[in-house]
């Protein structure tokens, strides 16, 4: 991978930390319980949701395959990516970010937990780094999970 490619996705990187990190933690209650709702009832706005994943949270530049400049690759929007080295002092950075086109694997309960209570996984545990803690709004997550869902 060429160095300016490099150093554009750490600089991609850092702006994403800083940016997660000096949002407040207070936006949505944290009970550390996932939401009560079953599977299937997230109801969400599809075309809001996207300009939430693609222009706010920015889930498209993480987890859509670039060609050799960098660019996104249309037939690989949303279907996961290598993710840049992380900085030095980063003990735990993922390798890659998964596909999340139609978030497989995910009920819209987990779906909600991973928006609004900082990126807890399936299983409950902590996603690694670069994936941001978003503390999104129930609404603000729910569009989200409408929008990935509807790429299937």
């Amino acid at each position: 991978m060429p160095r300016s490619q490099l150093l554009a996705g750490a600089a991609l990187l850092l702006i994403i930390l800083a940016k997660t990190s000096a949002q407040p933690h207070s936006q949505v209650g944290t009970t550390g319980r996932p939401p009560q709702e079953p599977a299937g009832t997230v109801a969400g706005n599809v075309e809001r949701g996207r300009y939430l994943a693609e222009h706010v949270a920015m889930c498209v530049e993480c987890h859509s395959g670039r060609d050799e400049r960098g660019n996104i690759i249309e037939a690989k929007r949303y279907m996961g990516a290598p993710v840049p080295p992380g900085p030095p002092w980063a003990k735990d950075w993922a390798l890659s970010a998964p596909p999340n086109k139609g978030l497989r694997g995910y009920d819209d309960a987990q779906a909600m937990r991973l928006l609004t209570e900082g990126a807890i996984g399936r299983d409950g545990t902590q996603l690694k780094m670069p994936m941001p803690r978003f503390r999104m709004k129930p609404q603000d997550a729910a569009d989200v999970i409408a929008f990935l869902r509807s790429l299937e």
